[in-house]
């Protein structure tokens, strides 16, 4: 399968579906229990007829789906006919998708010496360092979110290692902001806007609102 490119991707104007790092997310507000196991049900069918499962998780008010093709680890037209066909089922029970309310978080580290550190945090994260791969550690089970290694040149002086990158629909990624500073933060760099933009906290904490635009 091809994989597809963010131009693409938007392209194929996925309404209620956005690709925030590396597949496509969607939340669906099913108002109860009984609507959500309903709809996963009928997303069980689809998936099932077309070959291609989603990641679900259901809970009391809502349902989240994340669709990527992992034997590719791209999107490709599978998600996108997948991701075309769940929504339909939405219109159909009625329930109304939510994208604004998307977010993926992932762990960024800088260090000087991966090969060192992978290991060391492959296990702490998941029990083993099987999960280290390249410049990542992956959970496979997906209860920890993806840390990624920042290379960076060796240094003593104290400084902040780790900042949280807070993936975002691009739609949404300067209202995020404007809330972040009107919370008491501020923009530190925004020189690779819509890519990501580096906030700090009112004590100098950082992190990154990424988007897929610009990359």
């Amino acid at each position: 399968m091809e994989k597809l490119t963010n131009q693409q991707i938007l392209d194929a104007g996925l309404t209620d579906w956005r690709r925030l790092s590396q597949a496509l997310f969607a939340r669906f507000r099913t108002g109860d229990f009984a609507t959500g196991l309903a709809f996963v049900a009928a997303v069980g069918e689809a998936a099932e007829s077309a070959g291609h499962h989603p990641d679900v998780t259901l809970t009391y008010p809502r349902v989240d789906l994340r669709l990527v093709s992992h034997d590719v680890g791209a999107i490709t037209s599978r998600d996108v006919d997948l991701a075309r066909r769940v929504s339909e089922i939405a219109r159909g029970l009625g329930v109304p998708a939510e994208p604004a309310g998307l977010a993926e978080v992932e762990l960024a580290l800088d260090t000087a010496d991966v090969a060192a550190a992978g290991p060391f945090w492959a296990a702490l994260l998941t029990g083993s360092t099987d999960a280290h791969h390249g410049d990542d550690v992956v959970d496979p089970t997906g209860q920890v979110p993806l840390l990624w290694f920042q290379d960076t040149d060796a240094h003593e002086t104290p400084r902040q290692r780790f900042h949280l990158d807070v993936w975002v629909p691009h739609d949404v990624a300067d209202e995020r902001i404007a809330a972040a500073v009107t919370a008491g933060g501020r923009v530190v760099d925004d020189s690779e806007a819509p890519s990501f933009v580096v906030l700090a906290d009112p004590e100098g904490n950082r992190a990154c609102v990424c988007t897929v635009l610009g990359r």
